[in-house]
């Protein structure tokens, strides 16, 4: 995210949202409390995944969720979004030109950075969310894959999570363009077991796929301290809960992408998504959310990462951890087959185990704010 308090960002920021006035900003370098703040949202081609066509979308809901978090967090202390416009990423490894988002946004701009939005803030009274409350839940509000409470989710719960939601703040700085995203619980026995059984046949593809597999495997890092350094990636312990050290040390060579180039002929990886097939038939429910088309607009793409980030946070207040399954929608084959037998009501683009944790599972690390949130 590049929040933008020099001249030329300022203007390009205007611009694109077809402001015709800059004022200038204060000494200290940004606007003052009683002027426009300017944000783009940006997509960081230096780290996204592309070894799957479906990547470049995930990308996309990822920076979407981003968004909606911290622009929640602005509005809880009185800057709400009120005005954004949408533009199309450049595609990963093509060249940047002379139009490019550096020679636009200024020299301060970081040259990998793809602008997604531009969205405009005016201060306002503060939002009736609790910043203490918001900052605490979204700390909370990780991967937990672990094992779940074989109990049924209080029907009341899921009915307050079900829903149509749009991404709070992105959707109320665009109003007359609010395509819901659906939200499809999917609780009875049958439909677990169909959910289940697409991914015991077809969880394997991310293991038995190099390039995927090689890319995903380049984020497991081999220790806390790795990550903590690194600012971000998964332990094996975020991934697989507690592991004594020799089970350690057996799951990181039967993981590395040279053994697992080796593993895939006796059919290690069907094992894999056999085991991933088992907790999700085991879990109370699971959910998918959904675009209203087949071919959705980066508006929709990026506010449906919106919509996932509220009801994420609003199932983790209720007391809810989730587990994505991905592997099921990076395939469209796949994908097809999962809406046809569940009968949703559109593409599915976040599907995942939701239930009550039996152990905790600790989250994974994140980059520093300076990485972030830079000021162009």
């Amino acid at each position: 995210m590049g929040w933008a308090i020099g001249a030329a960002a300022r203007h390009a920021a205007t611009a694109l949202l077809g402001e015709n006035v800059v004022r200038p900003p204060t000494e200290s370098g940004h606007a003052a409390l009683d002027e426009d703040e300017y944000l783009v949202l940006a997509l960081d081609r230096e780290r996204q995944l592309t070894s799957l066509p479906a990547h470049a979308l995930e990308m996309l809901i990822s920076c979407g969720a981003y968004g909606e978090i911290l622009l929640r967090a602005l509005a809880a202390q009185g800057w709400k979004a009120d005005r954004v416009r949408f533009v199309n990423p450049a595609p990963a490894g093509q060249a940047l030109g002379d139009d490019s988002a550096d020679r636009i946004f200024g020299d301060r701009w970081p040259h990998a950075w793809a602008p997604v939005c531009v969205v405009r803030l005016r201060h306002v009274h503060a939002d009736s969310e609790d910043l203490v409350e918001l900052r605490e839940t979204a700390r909370a509000r990780h991967t937990n894959r672990g094992p779940y409470r074989p109990e049924s989710i209080d029907p009341a719960v899921l009915t307050e999570l079900s829903t149509p939601r749009s991404g709070l703040s992105l959707f109320q700085a665009a109003p007359g363009r609010d395509p819901k995203v659906t939200v499809r619980h999917v609780v009875a026995d049958a439909e677990r077991a169909e959910v289940a059984d697409l991914v015991s046949r077809h969880g394997g593809r991310d293991f038995s796929h190099l390039l995927a597999w090689q890319e995903t495997h380049s984020f497991i890092r081999r220790s806390e301290a790795d990550a903590e350094a690194r600012g971000d990636g998964f332990t094996l312990g975020q991934l697989f809960g507690p592991l004594a050290p020799p089970r350690q040390y057996g799951m990181r060579i039967a993981l590395a992408p040279a053994t697992m180039r080796l593993l895939r002929h006796v059919g290690y990886h069907r094992v894999l998504a056999r085991q991933l097939a088992a907790m999700v038939r085991s879990s109370p429910a699971a959910v998918a959310l959904c675009f209203a088309d087949e071919a959705p607009s980066i508006e929709s793409i990026v506010c449906g990462g919106a919509a996932m980030a509220d009801y994420w946070l609003a199932a983790t207040r209720a007391g809810l951890v989730l587990h994505p399954v991905s592997v099921i929608l990076q395939h469209d084959d796949v994908r097809d087959e999962l809406e046809k037998r569940l009968g949703l009501p559109g593409r599915a683009f976040f599907v995942s185990r939701l239930g009550c944790a039996l152990t905790a599972f600790p989250p994974s690390h994140r980059l520093a704010t300076s990485r972030t949130l830079r000021l162009v």
